[in-house]
């Protein structure tokens, strides 16, 4: 009968329309083969590509680019909710609702009645609390392991800082930073030298936490920064670039910084 068909497509609310058409491409009688292989593991690289994927756009300034990129992340959340869906884990509804439940216990000055000039304090109160009802655990829980490794160095140096382990100031980290220099120049074998490299880069992110500069970000505009000049190099040098002596390229470098400058 009529009334037992699904809606029109042009009925359905746009989550609806992208909840279907997951469930569609997931279907074992005619869904998309490749749809149907993945698991949670092997879509973990796209959500977070994805992510960073709307950084860029974001960092571009363009909407459309954002909105874009936006859509591709929120299928990675619907691809991951169809996956629960079809093992009876969880669905998108429980997602939703579980985030929806989170931020307002984490606002209770915006959806409750308690008052406080520290939004922050009280979000960080109100997670470690959270933490806490689960059981016994470390302060460094929750700091997950795929996160960029200068960014999760902050953050697992910001942890640790909470319960009181850190320098009073930026004095020790800087110092530090001197002392693993020395300890990567005396490192006596290639494996050695490794592991002091990963300790003076803990370093320098521990002292620019100190400082007060986000160390992934700032990374990633030295990045930018360095392809931007790269490029200059290259449209200076042209063609012959690689059989240029190192002090022409160094000339044409600091040209182009020259360039930048207002």
């Amino acid at each position: 009968m009529a009334e037992n068909l699904p809606p029109p497509t042009s009925r359905l609310t746009p989550i609806d329309r992208l909840l279907g058409v997951m469930a569609k491409l997931r279907n074992p009688d005619g869904g998309c083969e490749w749809d149907l292989a993945q698991d949670f593991s092997t879509i973990a690289p796209y959500t977070i590509e994805e992510a960073y994927e709307v950084a860029d756009a974001i960092a571009g300034g363009d909407p459309k680019a954002i909105c874009d990129e936006l859509g591709d992340l929120l299928l990675q959340v619907v691809f991951h909710s169809q996956i629960a869906t079809d093992q009876g884990l969880f669905g998108f509804d429980d997602v939703a609702t579980a985030i929806s439940d989170k931020m307002e216990r984490r606002h209770p000055h915006i959806f409750g009645d308690a008052k406080t000039d520290d939004v922050r304090g009280q979000w960080e109160t109100i997670k470690a609390a959270e933490r806490a009802s689960d059981g016994p655990a470390s302060a460094l829980d929750g700091v997950a392991l795929s996160l960029p490794a200068l960014l999760r160095a902050q953050k697992l140096q910001g942890r640790a800082a909470r319960v009181g382990f850190d320098w009073p100031d930026a004095d020790g980290p800087r110092a530090k930073i001197a002392e693993e220099l020395a300890e990567v120049v005396t490192a006596p074998s290639e494996a050695a030298r490794a592991e002091e490299i990963g300790d003076l880069l803990f370093a320098v992110v521990n002292y620019a936490r100190h400082l007060g500069v986000d160390a992934e970000n700032a990374l990633r505009s030295a990045n930018d920064k360095f392809a931007r000049r790269f490029h200059g190099v290259e449209e200076r040098a042209g063609s012959d670039m690689a059989n240029l002596p190192l002090d022409t390229l160094e000339a044409h470098w600091q040209a182009v910084k020259a360039s930048e400058r207002p």
